[in-house]
C-alpha cells in the first residue's frame, strides 16, 4: 500500500496535467489588419478555411456568428478623418464567400471605427466617431477651443446589401459634465457628485481631437447593457441599451431609471475626481466575460502597458451588480479597488490586442502589434501559439465547431397553423451553408402521435401539440425548433 499510494498520486497529477492542458476549441479567427483575406486556423495551425479576395481590408475586427457567417470592419477610402482605426464600413460574408452585407459609415462629420459587436437579433452595434466644431466644443463648457472627435454608438439592422436603418443611438455628447463655466451648457459645481458623466475637460493635454478614442464593444443580453472601452481615458463604461434612442440621449429612462447615463465605469477614477489606483494603461477590448466560462459576469480589459512599457496584462474584475444595479458610494471610486485577476501577457503589444475567456478555464490571447496569438490553461501554462511578425492582428477568437455548424432551423407550417379535419403537414427547412448533411427527429410534446419520419416534412397530424424538432449535421451537432398546432374537428 505504502508503495501504491505515490504511484496513484503520480498519475492522478499526470492525469490532472493532461486535463488542464487541452486546448478548447476548434479554430481560430485570424483577420490580419489592411489585408483582403480571413482565415480559420486550426489548433495545429492548418488553415481549414479562407475568405480571399474579400471586397476591402480589414479595418480592426472580425468575427465568426453561429451558423459560420463571418463579420468584419472594412477600410472604406475617402475617409476625411485620420487616425489608428479608421474603417467607415461592415460587412457580413457567407461561409461560401457569398458577401450579404456591406455597409458604409463614412462621410465628412462622422465615420465608424475600431471594433463592432453583431448582436443575438442579427443586427449589429458600431463605434462612431463625430465631428464637432471648435464653437460646439466651446459651447459644451471645454477649455480648448478646437475641433474635436466625440463618440456615439449606433445599431444598425440590416435591410439589403447595402441599406441598413439605425434602429437605436447614444451619444456620448448627451453626457458630458463641466464645473468651469456656469453659463454655459453641462454645468455643474462638483465633477464628483456626477460619476455617470463624462468630464469634458479631463485629459485636455496634447489639446487631441480624438480625446475619448474608444476602442472596444460588448454586449450583455441577459443584462442588456453595452461595455465600451476608452484608450485615452483608461476607463470600460457599461450604458444601458434597452434605453429608446430618445431616452439614451436624457437621463432618465430604460431599465436602470438613467438614460444614457454611464450605470458604471472603471480603470481611472481621476477622470471623475476619486481618488483610487489608475488600474488600465492604454485599455482596449472591453468585454464581459461569457456566462459558459469561470469568472462569468465579470468584466475585462486588455492592459496595453499594464505590467511595464514592454509587459502587456490582461486583467478581469467583477463589478458590483447587486442584480438590479451596480453599486457606488458617493464621492468614491466604483469598486473592485484594483482587479480580480492578471494574466501576465508572454510578451507586449503598445496597441490594439485583446483576449478570450474560454469554457474550460483557458483563455485566448492577442498580441496586435508583435503578431502572435497564444492559448493558456487554466494554471497559465501556454499550450499553443500561431505567429506573424509581419502583421498586425488587432484581435483573435477561438470558436467551437458546432457554433459554426450549427443549422439555421426554421419550421413552417400552413398559415395560420390551426388545422381543421386533422390533416395538415409541418414542413422544416435547414440551413448552414458550410455543410450539407443533416438528420431530422420529430418529437411531440403529448407523446400520443409520434410520426416515425426523419426528414424535413410530417404529415398526418391528429393532436393538437407542440412539434419540435431536432436537426442534427454530420459532424454531431444539434438545433432544435420547436411549433404549436391546434387541431379542431371538421364542422358540419
Amino acid at each position: 500500500m505504502q508503495k501504491i499510494l505515490p504511484l496513484l498520486f503520480s498519475l492522478f497529477c499526470l492525469f490532472s496535467h493532461a486535463l488542464y492542458s487541452q486546448q478548447w476549441g476548434y479554430v481560430t479567427l485570424v483577420a490580419r489588419q489592411n489585408t483582403n483575406s480571413v482565415q480559420l486556423l486550426d489548433t495545429n495551425n492548418m488553415v481549414v478555411k479562407q475568405w480571399s479576395n474579400l471586397p476591402g481590408n480589414t479595418g480592426y475586427s472580425a468575427y465568426m456568428t453561429e451558423g459560420g457567417e463571418l463579420w468584419r470592419t472594412v477600410v472604406a477610402p475617402g475617409s476625411s478623418f485620420m487616425g489608428g482605426g479608421i474603417c467607415g464600413r461592415v460587412q457580413k460574408v457567407a461561409w461560401n464567400g457569398a458577401l450579404l452585407f456591406d455597409y458604409t459609415v463614412s462621410d465628412a462629420n462622422q465615420v465608424s471605427h475600431h471594433d463592432i459587436c453583431p448582436l443575438p437579433n442579427g443586427n449589429v452595434l458600431l463605434i462612431v466617431y463625430v465631428r464637432k466644431t471648435a464653437a460646439q466644443v466651446q459651447a459644451a463648457g471645454a477649455t480648448v477651443n478646437q475641433e474635436r472627435w466625440t463618440e456615439k454608438i449606433i445599431e444598425l439592422k440590416p435591410t439589403g446589401l447595402n441599406t441598413a436603418t439605425i434602429v437605436w443611438e447614444w451619444h456620448l455628447w448627451d453626457h458630458l459634465v463641466q464645473n468651469l463655466y456656469p453659463t454655459k451648457n453641462n454645468y455643474q459645481p462638483s465633477i464628483i457628485d456626477h460619476p455617470e458623466l463624462l468630464n469634458i475637460n479631463y485629459n485636455n493635454s496634447g489639446n487631441r481631437r480624438d480625446w475619448v478614442h474608444m476602442n472596444g464593444i460588448d454586449y450583455n443580453a441577459e443584462l442588456d447593457q453595452i461595455v465600451v472601452s476608452s484608450h485615452y481615458l483608461n476607463e470600460l463604461w457599461v450604458i444601458d441599451h434597452s434605453t429608446t434612442t430618445a431616452q439614451a440621449a436624457s437621463h432618465a429612462g430604460g431599465n436602470s431609471g438613467k438614460g444614457g447615463d454611464f450605470l458604471y465605469r472603471w480603470g481611472n477614477p481621476a477622470a471623475f475626481g476619486a481618488a483610487g489606483a489608475t488600474n488600465f494603461n492604454v485599455v482596449h477590448d472591453a468585454h464581459w466575460v461569457p456566462a459558459d466560462c469561470p469568472r462569468a459576469g465579470w468584466l475585462c480589459g486588455f492592459n496595453n502597458y499594464g505590467v511595464s512599457n514592454s509587459v502587456s496584462a490582461v486583467d478581469l474584475f467583477q463589478p458590483p451588480w447587486d442584480g438590479t444595479q451596480y453599486t457606488h458610494t458617493p464621492g468614491q471610486a466604483y469598486l473592485p479597488a484594483t482587479f480580480g485577476y492578471r494574466h501576465q501577457a508572454n510578451g507586449f503589444s503598445s496597441n490594439m490586442s485583446s483576449s478570450q475567456q474560454l469554457p474550460n478555464g483557458n483563455m485566448l490571447i492577442c498580441l496586435a502589434t508583435s503578431g502572435k496569438i497564444y492559448e493558456i490553461n487554466a494554471n497559465g501554462d501556454q499550450i499553443w501559439q500561431y505567429s506573424a511578425p509581419a502583421s498586425f492582428i488587432p484581435q483573435a477568437s477561438r470558436y467551437s465547431r458546432c457554433y459554426l455548424e450549427n443549422p439555421l432551423v426554421n419550421v413552417n407550417t400552413p398559415d395560420p397553423a390551426i388545422c381543421s379535419g386533422g390533416s395538415t403537414a409541418l414542413s422544416i427547412t435547414a440551413s448552414a451553408t458550410n455543410v450539407n448533411s443533416y438528420t431530422y427527429a420529430w418529437s411531440p410534446s403529448d407523446g400520443l402521435s409520434n410520426p416515425a419520419v426523419a426528414n424535413p416534412v410530417v404529415s398526418g397530424i391528429t393532436d393538437s401539440t407542440v412539434y419540435t424538432v431536432t436537426v442534427t449535421t454530420a459532424g454531431g451537432c444539434t438545433t432544435t425548433a420547436s411549433v404549436t398546432v391546434a387541431v379542431f374537428p371538421t364542422p358540419d
